[in-house]
């Protein structure tokens, strides 16, 4: 039997209904999207509390395994967002469910991570271990911040060497953080892929582990994954046939976005999740080029051209649906830079 193969996104779709009232479940990341750095982005707080209060079910999913679920509730709920353990959604937990249908219940798990691994794998009936020379039957890696030990990468790798099965939360290979953007998960992954050659199996965004996670502890029926990532956020929003919005609050930048492959073209794109309360302008195809309120698209020879003027978010629209229309089902090569120049982005 043959598989459809999806038709490629062209353009970002319009909404007439605030997306809030679209979708039952919004499915946040949180870094870079509600908070960077431990602080809360800007307009985050209202404007989930409005959504909040509208009846939308807000459910926070990351990749971040470092934390607990009651932790970051805690977090969220001092900065203004109150949250409680069963609305947060961790790569710990997704990737735990992984392992557990692997190995028996009570096995020993070599954990390189921080307590969300561990307390993700005692929920699943695991004990987490912390050397190889405790006879793990996998290995799980995860976040551990910044104060993770070199000599956890060790025990991975003497355990990895032996032929225990290594399992990974995530692969990002980067995190956002308040001075800046730090390294990721996937950086350290990376230097136990190295070490020994072996290749991980992963768990959290955007591959279905993650996804399967989610919709079991939440029950969303029409979801929306919110997230400031294409390779995560909005690749998995597309693996899981979801529908997406890029909040430009985290480490997608508008070269990125005009850019995307396919799997990585958002449904809806906004500033921040102010988003979330409104509808989303209709792109439209006008002459050789695509118009969003007052801006006009095309695409060049060498580059994309834009005309008219008004909102900036409403000309990354339109350049979107210029670019995207061109590349098909690759990614845009003609330089936007220009364009983006007059749109402050």
């Amino acid at each position: 039997m043959s598989q459809t193969v999806p038709t490629p996104r062209t353009r970002p779709e319009g909404s007439a209904r605030a997306l809030s009232e679209a979708y039952d479940t919004a499915l946040l990341d949180l870094d870079g999207v509600v908070y960077a750095g431990g602080h809360a982005i800007v307009h985050a707080v209202e404007s989930l509390g409005r959504a909040r209060d509208g009846g939308m079910h807000l459910a926070y999913v990351t990749n971040n395994a470092l934390r607990t679920p009651d932790a970051v509730a805690a977090h969220l709920t001092e900065l203004g967002i109150p949250a409680v353990a069963s609305d947060v959604i961790t790569s710990a937990q997704a990737v735990a469910r992984l392992i557990s249908d692997q190995v028996p219940q009570g096995a020993r798990v070599l954990v390189v991570g921080g307590d969300g691994l561990r307390v993700a794998l005692r929920e699943r009936g695991l004990e987490p271990v912390e050397s190889a020379d405790d006879d793990p039957v996998a290995v799980v890696q995860g976040y551990g911040g910044p104060e993770l030990p070199w000599g956890r990468f060790a025990e991975a790798c003497y355990a990895v060497a032996r032929g225990v099965p290594w399992f990974a939360s995530n692969t990002d290979l980067t995190i956002p953080s308040a001075r800046g953007i730090a390294p990721g998960n996937g950086a350290a992954v990376e230097v136990v892929r190295i070490a020994t050659g072996a290749e991980p199996q992963v768990a959290g965004k955007p591959l279905p582990p993650m996804h399967r996670e989610t919709i079991l502890r939440t029950g969303a029926e029409r979801p929306l994954v919110v997230g400031d990532r294409l390779d995560t956020d909005i690749e998995g929003a597309f693996n899981g046939g979801v529908d997406s919005l890029l909040v430009l609050t985290g480490v997608t930048d508008g070269a990125q976005l005009l850019a995307a492959v396919p799997e990585h073209r958002p449904t809806f794109v906004d500033a921040d999740l102010r988003g979330l309360l409104t509808g989303q302008p209709e792109v439209v195809a006008d002459g050789a080029g695509f118009r969003c309120g007052g801006w006009t698209a095309t695409a060049g020879e060498e580059q994309l051209e834009l005309d008219g003027g008004g909102e900036p978010l409403d000309g990354l629209r339109a350049l979107c649906a210029a670019a995207w229309t061109v590349a098909g089902d690759g990614a845009c090569r003609l330089d936007g830079a220009k364009a983006l120049a007059r749109l402050g982005l």
